[in-house]
């Protein structure tokens, strides 16, 4: 597997933390949210991925969303993590922190091993 190819999967494997956590810090409309992540170094986040990420979380309780009007254009969907949000937002770095210190330890073997 390419690495473009890798780090796209791994991307939407942890889609729904990367936005959480990105809610986290302020309420966002979905191209904003794209652009965060973005500049957060996990590369282009389209919206056929985002948004349906989005409405699931919308659907489980973890998201609120409301129009706003726009600047001289269109209103916008803006989301907010909601306390369930939150709290499965810290839930999830913890199981994140230990995943990845699960995955550090065999990828040092393996290159150990080489």
């Amino acid at each position: 597997m390419a690495r473009a190819d890798a780090s796209a999967g791994w991307l939407r494997g942890t889609l729904q933390l990367s936005v959480a956590a990105v809610l986290a810090e302020a309420d966002r409309h979905g191209y904003a949210l794209a652009q965060r992540l973005a500049e957060h170094g996990l590369g282009t986040v389209r919206g056929g991925a985002l948004y349906p990420v989005l409405g699931r979380m919308e659907t489980d309780g973890l998201v609120e969303s409301r129009w706003e009007p726009g600047e001289g254009g269109p209103g916008r969907k803006v989301y907010r993590l909601t306390d369930a949000g939150r709290a499965q937002l810290r839930d999830e770095i913890a199981q994140w922190q230990d995943f990845s210190a699960a995955m550090d330890g065999l990828t040092k073997r393996t290159q150990q091993e080489w």
